[in-house]
This record gives C-alpha cells, structure tokens and sequence, in this order.
C-alpha cells in the first residue's frame, strides 16, 4: 500500500516508473477526501493546482532531472504563503487570504518537484499547543479523536501520523514541530535558527520562529530538510553556512558518540510511563555503543517565564500589521478609524491571540521594557551559555519531547499556563537557536510518546544519524492509528 511508504520508497518507485507523480498525487488527495473529515487537518486543497505541479514533476523524471523530492505530495502548514491557495494562519483576520508570492520554502520545494498537496490546520497565528486555537474547528489526533494532536503544527503531524501524506511543513516557536510529533507519533524535525528560510513564513516571534519537517522517520526528515535548507538573500537571519548531506554516513555506527543527560529535564513533572520509556530507549543507543554523560543546565528553570515574555512581545510588534485597512479582517459600518482598528482585531483575533498581544503589549511599554524584554534577553543568553558549555562534553543530549501524552480535546483549553506548560521541555531549544528532533519511542494507554535529541548548532546531520539508528532498531514509527492504514 503506497500510503504506508517513505518519502524514501516512494522516491525509488518514481524513479523506477512503478507509479507516476499524478498517479500517487490522486492517491492521497483521494485519501484525504476519505479519511479527513473525522481529523480535519486539511483546511484547504486544490486538486488542479496539485496535480499540475504532478504532471510537471513527471517531466522532470521523464527527463531524468529528478531529485529526492520529485512527485512527492508535501502539506503546507497554512502560515506559509502560497500564491495559488488561501493563506489564513488558523485565524478569522486572514480568511480567504491569497498571496501575490510563494513562501521560499515552498518554491525551494517547487524547483525540486515536490507537490503542494494543501494547507493543514494550525494553532491561530500559531499560538497554542493543541491546534485548539484554529478559528476553523480543532484538529482531533488519528489516533484517538478525543485527544488533541498537539500544536501549533497539529495539522501537519495529524495528517502524517494518518498516512493522509507522506510529509508536512511545520513550523517550531517554542516546540510546534516537536510536540506534535510526540502526540501524534511522528518523526518532527527543528532546525538550527537560520537554517531554513522564513521569507512567507507570516511571523509570530522573529527571533524564534522555524520551520522544519514532519515525515514518517528520520531518514525521511533529511530528505526533506536538504531541499527546504540554504541561504536566502530575501532573508537577513537566513545563515550562509554550507547545507550539509543530511543522508552521507546515515548507517554508520553510533558508538563513537556521547550523549548527555541533563538532570533538570527528569523531574517529577515528568511522567512515570515516559520516563520508563526513555530509559528504555537510552538502553536501546547504548547496546549500538553509545555512552552517556551526566550534564547540568541550571538557568534552564528560567526558560517559560523568560519564553513568555520574548515571544509575546515578539507577537505583538509583528501582528500589529494586521489593522483591517492594508489587509486582514475590516469591522463593517464603523466610520472612527480608531474604533475601526480597534473593532477589526477584535473580531479578527481569537482570545489567545490578544492574551498574547495584550501581554507583549504591556512587557514593550514605556516603563517596563527593561524590567521585561530587556531582562529575558538577558536570560536567553544565559540559557544558550548553559548548552554552549555542555557541548563541550557531548555530542548530543537527550530529553524528554513533552511531559506525557496527549491530552483530551477542551481538557486545557481554559487553563492557559497549563497548556503552556506543555512546552516546558522544549522551549529552551528555540531560545538557545539549537536544532532538535523528536522521534517516538513507545505508546502509553494507546497514545504515542516521542523522545528529544538536541544537538549543537548546525547539527542536523548527527540528529538525523542517531534518530535513524535508532529507528534501525526499532519499529515505533512504523505503527500507525487504527483504521488509517488501509
């Protein structure tokens, strides 16, 4: 069953005439009028435009000008801009947006043949960790609709988790690719800041946002990444260093490597079960020989509060474009132009869109820019010192994705520092500009549960290595939820 396969596999079935790009195009857009409406992860397709972009694609591998990702079907997350289909970020102030351009990205992933298969579901403006946030309805997690996928990228692991696409974008902030990987039991990839272009990506916080990818498992997230990766002059953070062959040496041994573990990641805020389960996996790298270290990074209990106070102050200066006059939502029959911007993001953002501009709002005001902003920059740098140091006696370093599983549909969606303590093991990655990666490791009460790899800067490669080994080892991300793998 093609659904089931690799971006890998896929690739060599292509490659080999056994299926053509259209062909395997319709396949999933016809799964995805099959299976979506339970998940609701897609919030918009094109057919024609999908399968034109097939048929060049079948082009390209007539004229063997193929690469990795030709003919392969990708979800968009829906804050990339994309010139044919809508662009609404999950949110009422930019429904039925259209874009005059393509997000870099998506072109990057355009020149390689890839298939813009559609825009999934998100977090409003990104900001959420349940993918609850959507103006459009919630994404329900395949493997049990009661539970949420996690955010904001939920729509994206939702989709790759029910085999409704081989791969999706996401997007990371403060672990939006991570921890929905981790509830929906898929392999998620955050890159170093800088890695991976954010020209089209509508921001939530500069200084934190990244996109990366979402696929079946490891070796999948590097194909993917070496098309999404490289320098772009339209982007000043965009970094200049070389993309590496994310796939050269990928079935190497591990047992030259040196795993850190940070005693402040195993706390009682943990669950038992997860922790069982990463110590199952530590038992899994260290019979490939890996050894592990004991590390400390003691500013990292700094991390929410001071994650809390960049990204909304962040949020607040970047959504301040949306005023219902240039573009976004307009409040009709209102002739003030104070009450009409007042009155078109009031009705154009959802609450915890304004929880967070409200918040950033007061942290950047006169008065309180040094008490707030000024001091978690502060603190940010201390907490990328404590990486910087443990680097220096480990290669990688190993901790929980999430606290536990998923959690149930409404169960935190009133309880706002609850669901942001959802991210409390992943938001010192984003903080410190660090790649990460999230891959399952085993189930608790039939949900998936992932374990985090963080690496040093620009250390995608040794994550995608250790990931895939590991993967060699065992079959985790090969299950898939009931009723979703025929």
């Amino acid at each position: 069953m093609l659904h089931l396969d690799s971006i890998y596999t896929l690739h060599q079935k292509l490659k080999n005439k056994e299926i053509s790009a259209v062909e395997l195009t319709q396949l999933y857009l016809d799964r995805i009028k099959q299976k979506d409406e339970a998940i609701g992860s897609f919030l918009h397709t094109n057919a024609d435009v999908s399968l034109a972009q097939a048929a060049h694609a079948d082009t390209l591998i007539a004229n063997d000008e193929m690469t990795m990702m030709t003919g392969i079907p990708v979800g968009v997350k829906d804050l990339f801009v994309t010139n044919n289909m809508p662009t609404t970020c999950g949110s009422r102030m930019l429904e039925n947006y259209m874009s005059p351009f393509n997000a870099t990205v998506v072109d990057k992933l355009l020149a390689d043949g890839a298939v813009n298969i559609g825009k999934v579901s998100m977090d409003e403006f990104a900001m959420g960790s349940s993918n609850e946030t959507c103006y459009y309805g919630p994404c329900r997690n395949p493997w049990d609709l009661d539970y949420v996928p996690g955010g904001s990228s939920g729509g994206s692991a939702a989709c790759v988790a029910a085999r409704l696409v081989p791969a999706a974008l996401g997007t990371d902030t403060g672990g939006s690719i991570r921890q929905p990987a981790s509830f929906c039991g898929i392999t998620g990839l955050k890159p170093t800041y800088g890695r991976v272009s954010r020209y089209g990506m509508v921001a939530f916080a500069s200084s934190l946002d990244q996109a990366g990818p979402m696929t079946f498992d490891a070796r999948d997230a590097g194909i993917l990444l070496q098309s999404m990766s490289g320098h772009d002059p339209h982007d000043a953070t965009s970094s200049k260093f070389d993309v590496q062959d994310y796939l050269e040496g990928i079935d190497k041994p591990l047992s030259d490597i040196v795993i850190g573990i940070p005693e402040e990641f195993f706390t009682d805020e943990l669950d038992a079960n997860a922790a069982k389960l990463i110590d199952d996996a530590r038992q899994v790298f260290a019979k490939m020989g890996v050894k592990f270290k004991s590390i400390h990074l003691p500013n990292i209990k700094y991390s929410v509060p001071t994650y809390y106070v960049i990204a909304p102050c962040e949020a607040s200066s970047n959504l301040s474009r949306f005023d219902g006059i240039r573009y976004g939502h307009r409040a009709e029959g209102i002739d003030d132009l104070n009450e009409l911007y007042a009155q078109s993001r009031c009705e154009g953002f959802g609450d915890e869109v304004k929880r967070r501009i409200l918040i950033g709002t007061f942290a950047l005001s006169s008065g309180y820019y040094d008490n707030y902003y000024q001091k978690a920059q502060k603190i940010r740098q201390v907490i990328r010192n404590d990486y910087m140091r443990a680097f220096r006696s480990c290669d990688l370093i190993l901790a929980p994705s999430c606290p536990s599983t998923a959690f149930k549909l409404g169960e935190r969606i009133d309880d706002p520092i609850s669901m942001y303590l959802s991210d409390i093991f992943t938001i010192t990655v984003n903080l410190a500009g660090l790649p990460a990666i999230s891959f399952p490791i085993g189930m608790i009460d039939n949900l998936p549960y992932g374990l985090q790899l963080i690496g040093d800067r620009f250390n995608e490669k040794g994550l995608i290595h250790a990931a895939h080994q590991y993967q060699t080892q065992t079959g985790w991300h090969q299950q898939e939820p009931q009723g979703y793998g025929e």
